[in-house]
């Protein structure tokens, strides 16, 4: 799916009640920050964007009648349209409300709010032209989903980072709401020649590629549907080779167990197939692609 576009995705489900919530909502906000060399910790962003289009909506799981309906934002959109698209599907009657923010972040001036630096930004106007991290958060929480979550791959230059790791206890506070949990990495991106070995949003080593790589592979020892929580002790080997070779470790943001989004696990799926006969596992993989209810549907 290129940027820019929204469709639906995943195997219909059997249909509830009528006006019955069903579907998964992904936004994908992938943000370039444009030529200046302060704000490169970006440049990659939509590339992150663009995996998780491709990863996400076919192992999302109980999306009942109405499949997962994914909205990639163009890069270059200004922060209006970046919010305008989040609000849109927030409206949506569905079950989970899934938003990835991607790019760097920067601290308002008196380092107590945080925006996503959006295009054409520079370093004296970057937080007024940026999407405000609180907008976000105000916009999944009044949504009519039953459950949100926020995937944030970002990094931060140093005087923003100090701010995220304890410097302002009004920026930490940004971070833990209640009702909007969060799954994925803030790393920093150092000034100087420090910043070429960065691990970037998008970039090998970031949270959006461990992410893709461990929900193409699964998880062998995890059961055939889990949750963000599952995945977590893998995403995180992932990351961890990323940190190991860049030598900048950053802070990982873990998702809290008990939540009712569920993943298919595909190695789990090429477990139990292991056993079958050449046939029966030709009959097992038409079933799949035939069938048109996912258990647990509406």
């Amino acid at each position: 799916m290129t940027a820019g576009t929204s469709g639906t995705s995943g195997a219909a489900g059997t249909a509830g009640a009528p006006g019955a919530a069903s579907g998964v909502d992904l936004v994908l906000i992938g943000a370039d920050g444009g030529p200046d060399k302060a704000f490169a910790g970006s440049g990659q962003a939509a590339l992150g964007a663009e995996a998780l289009a491709r990863a996400l909506p076919p192992v999302c799981f109980d999306t009942g009648s109405r499949g997962c309906r994914v909205t990639v934002v163009p890069p270059e959109a200004d922060a209006n349209a970046m919010l305008t698209a989040l609000r849109a599907a927030a409206r949506q009657e569905g079950r989970h409300l899934v938003v990835g923010l991607l790019g760097q972040l920067v601290a308002d001036p008196r380092g107590r709010r945080l925006a996503l630096v959006t295009a054409g930004s520079t370093a004296e106007n970057a937080y007024r032209r940026g999407l405000a991290w609180d907008w976000v958060v105000s916009t999944m929480v009044h949504g009519t989903q039953a459950e949100a979550l926020l995937l944030v791959d970002v990094v931060a230059r140093p005087d923003t980072w100090a701010l995220l790791s304890g410097g302002s206890q009004e920026v930490g506070e940004l971070l833990t709401h209640s009702r909007v949990p969060l799954w994925g990495r803030i790393g920093p991106f150092p000034t100087g020649r420090r910043s070429r070995s960065a691990t970037v949003p998008g970039g090998e080593g970031s949270f959006s590629w461990a992410l893709s790589r461990v929900l193409e592979r699964g998880v062998p020892t995890a059961p055939p549907a889990v949750g963000p929580a599952d995945m977590q002790d893998a995403v995180a080997a992932e990351l961890a080779w990323g940190e190991l070779a860049s030598g900048i470790p950053g802070r990982l943001l873990v998702p809290p167990s008990g939540g009712r989004l569920l993943l298919r696990n595909r190695a789990a799926v090429r477990g139990a197939l292991a056993g079958l006969s050449v046939s029966e596992e030709l009959l097992a993989v038409l079933w799949r692609e035939n069938t048109t209810t996912d258990p647990g549907s509406d």
